[in-house]
């Protein structure tokens, strides 16, 4: 099994496992340990995995860090452990102060189900205030197991993690930030656009009237970028059906913003594509795969057979916290199933099959 399996696979456990893990020490024995044992770390060794590991801070001695991996008798990594049900926004402080009493480069800040890799990028010895990595257990990403995978110890260098992890920040901060001017684009972002487009005065009203409008055209072209890539693997001309195209006359015309920003809210995401196509590729055996398509809602993603909304084969909620999969019945009432993630549809697919033969 390589390692995206296995994460995958420990994404699973962990998912069915976190509610009931109801102390810290439950979460350590359960998740955490279990996590740097799957890095390839011999957690049963004393001399390679520490609990407890003493790190004097001042004039305070005996402070003790969760654990200590060790390489040739020094701590290389230190992970600070809490509960998987507390946040970890709090505790970064803690880990602070350990991080400049150790020869240590790295730290972990982890609740067993999220884990955020630290180093001292902006000053040396001190333990930067923003991690430069950052696994959700629960929703893997593999651009970032990528990066997990240079922390297994038979990959482990330390100048090639540090080099890297500059990188890492500067773009996941980037990421973040795009993110929000995604959502709800500000003043000075929207006046880049203008800049290059808009040749009358930028007062404040013409500033606000086009931030939907370029709130719109952003999220629609990223909507056709992600179009055009799951075309290519699929090896398929087939349209995506869209239910929210950008007008270029929208751009010309700033009087129809208030109107068409009452759907805004509604953005077809990477993971509900992708659930799409998983569902289109178990049925394709048994309609063309352009019957299949989708309409998406503010609440959930609807999958549907030639596009009729009576006729749906399912919908699916797919929040960062829960993810369910609802089913009609023949009866007309529905039936709602929580699913660890997008991958557990391939589980349903007898089901799938049955109610679009209700439709054939």
């Amino acid at each position: 099994m390589d390692f995206i399996d296995q994460i995958k696979q420990f994404s699973k456990k962990a998912a069915n496992i976190k509610d009931n893990l109801q102390t810290e020490e439950a979460t350590k024995m359960s998740l955490i340990v279990p996590f740097f044992a799957m890095l390839g770390y011999d957690v049963f060794n004393p001399e390679e995995f520490v609990p407890e590991y003493t790190a004097d801070v001042g004039i305070k001695k005996g402070e003790k860090v969760d654990y200590a991996i060790v390489k040739d008798g020094e701590p290389i990594i230190l992970i600070e452990a809490k509960w998987c049900g507390e946040s970890l926004d709090k505790h970064g402080s803690q880990l602070f102060r350990y991080f400049g009493t150790t020869p240590a480069k790295f730290a972990v800040l982890t609740n067993g189900i999220i884990y955020k890799f630290f180093t001292d990028l902006d000053n040396p010895n001190k333990m930067d205030d923003i991690p430069f990595l950052e696994i959700d257990i629960l929703n893997p990403k593999e651009t970032k197991i990528a990066e997990l995978k240079k922390f297994h110890k038979s990959n482990f260098d330390l100048d090639e993690i540090f080099s890297t992890a500059s990188e890492l920040k500067y773009s996941n901060e980037f990421k973040n930030i795009f993110a929000q001017e995604l959502q709800s684009p500000s003043e000075e972002f929207t006046k880049i656009f203008l800049n290059r487009t808009y040749a009358g005065r930028q007062t404040q009203s013409v500033i606000d009237k086009f931030k939907p409008v370029l709130k719109k055209s952003l999220n629609t072209y990223i909507s056709e970028l992600m179009n055009d890539k799951i075309k290519a693997a699929l090896g398929t001309n087939e349209e995506i059906p869209q239910e929210k195209k950008t007008d270029v006359e929208t751009v010309e015309n700033v009087e129809t913003v208030e109107e068409q920003s009452k759907s805004l809210d509604i953005v077809t995401t990477d993971e509900e594509l992708e659930a799409y196509f998983i569902i289109k590729n178990l049925l394709k055996d048994i309609v063309p795969m352009q019957d299949i398509t989708y309409r998406d809602t503010v609440s959930y993603i609807n999958i549907l057979y030639k596009d009729n909304g009576r006729k749906w084969i399912c919908r699916l909620v797919l929040k960062e916290n829960k993810k369910i999969l609802i089913l009609p019945n023949d009866d007309k009432s529905k039936e709602k199933i929580e699913i660890n993630g997008i991958y557990d549809l391939e589980n349903y697919k007898d089901k799938f099959v049955e109610i679009l033969n209700r439709y054939i």
